[in-house]
């Protein structure tokens, strides 16, 4: 960690101890503990679900569950995030911290493939964090926005989007991550019924509204 990134985490609200004790476990127990949110997206997710004051938020991708709890801390009473995950191993550890926290009942948790999962809940979402399977954001984008889950001033955040720097690289043989999430930027970039801008948090954050 780099001098400027210690001085934002030294001047953010400090990181509370369930979600401390989740992240401490990702990185003990599950593969690739990087792709975790942590503390400074989380917090960031947890103030733009206040601005946003969404009542329906749909998560692809819940991980080991650190930001669907940071969006379930962030939204108001009644409200509530579908959260589904396609690796079922990755099951029991969210659902033990969504069940130790005041904001768990916040949280619907969903395991399967989000392609297959989001027709069967039916819901229309003011507010989606799109976290998945890199390979697979095109396909979200086009449920989302084609299949009637989204309304005028919903927001799409797709994390992930400089993946690494590669975006703004020849792409190499067989990348299909990369490739993948060029395309989405493109797509979004040239679809007129969006509005859109990249921040360049962490590894990037595509902040795009339905008009």
């Amino acid at each position: 960690m780099d001098n400027l990134e210690q001085y934002i985490l030294d001047n953010t609200k400090p990181e509370e101890e369930l979600m401390h004790r989740l992240e401490r476990e990702t990185y003990l127990r599950v593969i690739n503990p990087r792709m975790i949110s942590g503390h400074l997206q989380g917090k960031l997710l947890e103030m733009l679900v206040r601005m946003m004051r969404p009542q329906r938020v749909l998560e692809i991708g819940t991980f080991t569950g650190y930001s669907a709890l940071s969006i379930a801390r962030g939204l108001e009473d009644g409200a509530y995030v579908d959260t589904i995950e396609v690796d079922d191993e990755l099951e029991d550890i969210a659902a033990k911290y969504f069940e130790a926290s005041e904001y768990g009942h916040r949280v619907r948790q969903h395991i399967g493939s989000a392609l297959d999962v989001v027709p069967r809940l039916g819901e229309v979402y003011d507010m989606v964090f799109m976290d998945g399977d890199k390979r697979e954001y095109p396909d979200y984008y086009r449920m989302l926005m084609d299949g009637g889950y989204l309304r005028s001033g919903s927001f799409i955040l797709a994390d992930n989007i400089l993946w690494y720097g590669k975006v703004a690289q020849p792409i190499a043989h067989n990348d299909k991550h990369t490739e993948a999430i060029v395309a989405f930027n493109r797509m979004v970039k040239e679809d007129e019924r969006v509005d859109n801008v990249i921040i360049p948090i962490r590894d990037g954050i595509n902040l795009i509204r339905v008009k």
